[in-house]
């Protein structure tokens, strides 16, 4: 019987705009794009030129301190721009796609039959392996280490997520394939598998140990399912794999392709046509929002309403993303009797029960990016303390970052955390810190200390 674990601290906001139970076909993108930003903390070194063939699985670039790790196309086709930025740094590898696609094939893998080596050879050559995170950190695991364990949320709690129980169904096979090979690369151990309190699809699969995680947001982060059941001390390291990254991971394993493919959320209060659609990561958004309506002066995000980046039409959607969000922007003068902090806050979200809207039980909020306010003196309100599911300080920890004490960050338990663990302290910080992007610089910094 699968352990419970309840989470009694966080925040479910319920936005408007969640995607319908069905699936629809999307045009195929002419044009994708890998976008080394997507992966933190890569320097990446070219391995093509503009001009030449490539085919899914063709590695495009290496990353400049580890060379062995290695980024690959998501489609077939022609290489047929290297946008760049200030000082040559890349931006963009633009492929213009087949209409086929064709692959780099390497065969099946039998797991019974590889070593734990070879498996890991096979995944950095066809640019699988940045789907294995490494925690502390956050960054692509690195190969030569063996994790204590490897970890796998099967939801995601996050606003308007995409319902894993919807997506996976019909890709069970590929889902046992992808948790095989991970265990593979934990030396033999059960995967340890985190699934939403009452779900009943995941407790069959072999080679896991299934934990049940009830509460709010952000229970479904993998972060918060560590420090729950087996916590990071200083020197310990554990790996990590999104859902359908698992999927993709054991497409690999049964086919030898590189098949990139993957199931998203459209979503948002601005986007009309909500539902789910399967894409290719780099496609335009442009292809994404073919035939639909988008509403004007809307902001659109790659990923979700809290950790997810914003996008134009003529961008690119991300490489980890698995929802498409469309918000409004919040750039509207508001009259300070009606919308402003005067108004009755009839159409409020609040977590404090400064609007009656608390009375109003699980309704759902058209809420836009308008920050109410601008970034003030950082002041403890134990507002965090509400929202933070984590035995950690995390105020405490923030002020470490920002004055950059490596000692306090590391007593404080930097190494058990991640930028979108405090995505919500963020949403709710009365002193409107970007305070994801701190998180972020500390972690850097004790990476870099650690090379």
């Amino acid at each position: 019987m699968a352990r419970t674990v309840k989470i009694r601290k966080g925040v479910d906001i319920k936005l408007e705009g969640e995607a319908l139970k069905e699936f629809t076909t999307i045009e195929p993108s002419e044009v994708y794009a890998l976008k080394p930003s997507d992966f933190h903390g890569v320097i990446p070194k070219l391995l093509i030129k503009e001009g030449a063939e490539v085919k899914s699985g063709t590695p495009l670039f290496y990353d400049k301190e580890r060379e062995n790790i290695r980024f690959a196309s998501p489609v077939s086709g022609e290489i047929t721009e290297i946008v760049r930025g200030e000082k040559r740094k890349i931006l963009e590898i633009r492929i213009l796609a087949d209409k086929q696609i064709r692959y780099e094939e390497s065969g099946s893998i039998d797991l019974a039959k590889i070593s734990r080596e070879v498996l890991i050879e096979r995944m950095l050559a066809q640019g699988l392996w940045p789907l294995v995170i490494q925690r502390p950190f956050s960054v692509i695991a690195r190969p030569e280490d063996t994790p204590k364990a490897v970890f796998v949320s099967a939801f995601d709690s996050a606003p308007l997520a995409p319902d894993s129980t919807f997506i996976i169904k019909g890709r069970e096979d590929d889902f046992q394939a992808g948790i095989d090979a991970l265990s593979k690369l934990s030396a033999g151990k059960p995967v340890q598998l985190g699934v939403r309190a009452g779900t009943k699809e995941f407790s069959n699969f072999r080679n896991t140990a299934v934990t049940e995680y009830a509460g709010k947001h952000p229970s479904g982060n993998v972060g918060v399912q560590i420090h729950h059941t087996n916590p990071i001390n200083k020197g310990e390291v554990v790996w990590c794999s999104a859902f359908q990254d698992v999927i993709t991971i054991g497409r690999f394993i049964r086919t030898g392709k590189a098949d990139f493919r993957k199931v998203i959320a459209l979503t948002g209060s601005e986007l009309k046509e909500r539902n789910y659609a399967e894409i290719i990561p780099g496609c335009s958004i442009k292809s994404l929002l073919k035939g639909r309506t988008i509403a004007d002066n809307s902001r659109l995000v790659s990923g979700n309403a809290l950790t997810g980046a914003q996008v134009e039409e003529t961008g690119f959607f991300g490489f980890y993303d698995q929802q498409f969000t469309a918000l409004p922007e919040g750039n509207q003068p508001k009259f300070f009797l009606t919308d402003g902090w005067l108004s009755p806050g009839l159409s409020k979200f609040s977590i404090s029960r400064t609007f009656p809207t608390w009375l109003l039980g699980g309704r759902s909020y058209k809420l836009d990016t308008n920050l109410n306010g601008e970034e003030r003196a950082f002041v403890f309100t134990g507002v965090y303390e509400k929202v933070f599911p984590f035995d950690i300080y995390p105020g405490h920890l923030v002020k470490s970052i920002i004055v950059n004490d490596i000692e306090q960050m590391e007593n404080l338990g930097i190494y058990e955390v991640a930028p979108e663990d405090f995505a919500l302290c963020e949403f709710v910080c009365p002193s409107k810190l970007p305070v994801q992007k701190i998180v972020r610089e500390g972690l850097d910094t004790i990476y870099s200390e650690t090379k």
